[in-house]
Formats: C-alpha cells, structure tokens, sequence
C-alpha cells in the first residue's frame, strides 16, 4: 500500500491574510486542500482564489460555535448563544449543550445545508466537509451533516479524531493531548454511522496533527511526517499571516499561523523523493485501508 496524504488548511474565508497564505502554500506545491467557511468575512477573497486554483481542493468548514449563522436566527434557535443572534462563542458551551440534549439535529442539518450551498452556488464543487473545531466528534452532530453530504453530493468527510502513533509524539499541551484522549472512544461511533460504515461518504483511514494545533512548527511536522505509516491520511494545519484582519478575530491561532506556514514550506521544499502522495478529498477512493 503507497502512503498518501492530504494537506488541508482549516480556516479558509477568515482572513484575507489566511487567504493568501493558503494560496501561497498551494502554489508551492506544501498544500493541496483547504475547508471554506461559508460565513467567514473573507469569503469572496476565497471564492475568487479557489476560482482560479482548481488543483486545490475545497471543502466546507462548517461552523456551529463562534460565529454568525447564515440561516434566519428564528430557524435554528437552538444553535444559538445568549443574544439569539450568534452561535454559541466558546467550544465548551456548545459541547455542554450537544451533551445535555440540548440542540436539535434538524437545525443543526438547516445551517449546515446553507453553508454548503452558499459554496456550491459560488460555483465551487466540494470536496468534503469538516467542522470549525471538530463538532462534529460527537454522533448528533455527525448524523445530520452526514445526512447533508448525501444530498447534496458531497462524497467525502474528515475523521476529527487523532491518531495514536501521532497523538504520542507528543507534540500538544498536556490539557490538548488528556482532551482528545478522553474523545477517543467515539471514534468508533464514528465509523459505525451508516454513511461511513457503508462506504458511502469516504474519509481517510485517519487525521494528524489535530492535537498539535499551536504547537505545529517544523520540528512538529518533521517527526509526524518521518513516523507516518502507510496509508490515506489528512493533515490539519491553520497557516496564515498575523496581520491587522487576525486582530479582529476571536482566535487563539495568531502567531502560530506564520509558524505553520514556514514549517509547511520547508518541509515539503526539502522532503526526499519517497515522499506520500499528496491528493486532496477529491481523489479519494473506495480502495483506501478501512
């Protein structure tokens, strides 16, 4: 079996200064896919790149915490925060909801259809979905968008749980790392969901570098890159540039985001010639390792 992997930068749409980062990247030939958010304040920027890139893969970051709905706030008010207006602004809260019952998986399938065809109608052809910070960990999360990926023939989504060969290399916080330990035991929920367990929405046979968030420099990279197994895998990465428009974003990512970028380009500016294949969602198939 070849190695194969996918580079995808989450955030895609936030940022112009995200936006020219992963443009960047993907002309070095360090990236191949990125998630969109179909509600971020540099979403045209991003239509217009990905327009004019095809070879980079889209998908669509789907945002359910921190942010503002595109759908009529009176049609999901379950998803909403305090001022019935935005999402829920922290993780925890919308955690703290998903586990106590809370929100409702109708609504949370309405806002995920409307971020999809905000792309779509762009005329931006998805190659899969994933969740600003990984929501969808939890099954009541993952059935609807699930649901969602069928209808509206999008044929691949992200596996949010980390690998234990790269979660070992211990490149994350001592919280961060005892945080995605504790979420391990969904992941086979996960994958007994239909749509996964049958084959009918794809992903890869795992995800790396999600516990190494903010922690992702070369060094980082390096060793998950050099330890990998074979296999179809996906790299989560978060590059951009620490500029005046990340000042105005809610976010923890700021100056890890250019500490990303220089590790992506050096590493695959540098990596020998048996390097993984890299594809994006798109070139998935049915043959990858279960």
């Amino acid at each position: 079996m070849t190695t194969r992997l996918i580079i995808n930068a989450d955030d895609f749409g936030l940022t112009r200064g995200i936006n020219r980062a992963i443009l960047e990247l993907h002309q070095a030939g360090a990236l191949t896919s990125a998630t969109l958010m179909a509600n971020g304040p540099a979403f045209d920027d991003a239509i217009a790149i990905a327009r004019a890139h095809p070879t980079l893969g889209v998908g669509c970051h789907v945002v359910l915490t921190d942010g503002v709905p595109l759908s009529p706030p009176q049609s999901i008010p379950t998803l909403l925060g305090p001022d019935g207006k935005s999402f829920r602004p922290t993780l925890s809260s919308f955690l703290s909801a998903v586990l106590r019952g809370k929100i409702n998986e109708d609504e949370i399938a309405r806002e995920a259809l409307a971020q999809i065809q905000r792309i779509q109608q762009a005329g931006i052809p998805l190659t899969h979905l994933d969740t600003h910070k990984h929501t969808h960990i939890f099954p009541s999360v993952a059935r609807p968008l699930l649901s969602i990926a069928e209808k509206t023939g999008i044929g691949a989504i992200r596996s949010p749980f980390e690998e234990p060969w790269s979660l070992a290399l211990g490149h994350s916080s001592l919280m961060r790392g005892l945080q995605i330990r504790l979420i391990q035991p969904l992941r086979k929920r996960f994958k007994a969901l239909p749509q996964i367990r049958e084959g009918r929405i794809l992903t890869t046979d795992g995800t790396i570098g999600i516990s190494a968030t903010g922690h992702l420099d070369a060094a980082a990279l390096r060793d998950l890159l050099t330890t990998m197994p074979e296999g179809v895998w996906e790299l989560v990465c978060h590059p951009g540039y620490n500029d005046s428009d990340l000042d105005a974003i809610t976010t923890r990512l700021r100056a890890t985001r250019e500490i990303e970028y220089a590790a992506l380009l050096s590493a695959f500016d540098s990596l020998h010639p048996s390097r993984p294949e890299l594809i994006h969602y798109g070139e998935i198939t049915s043959e990858r390792a279960e």
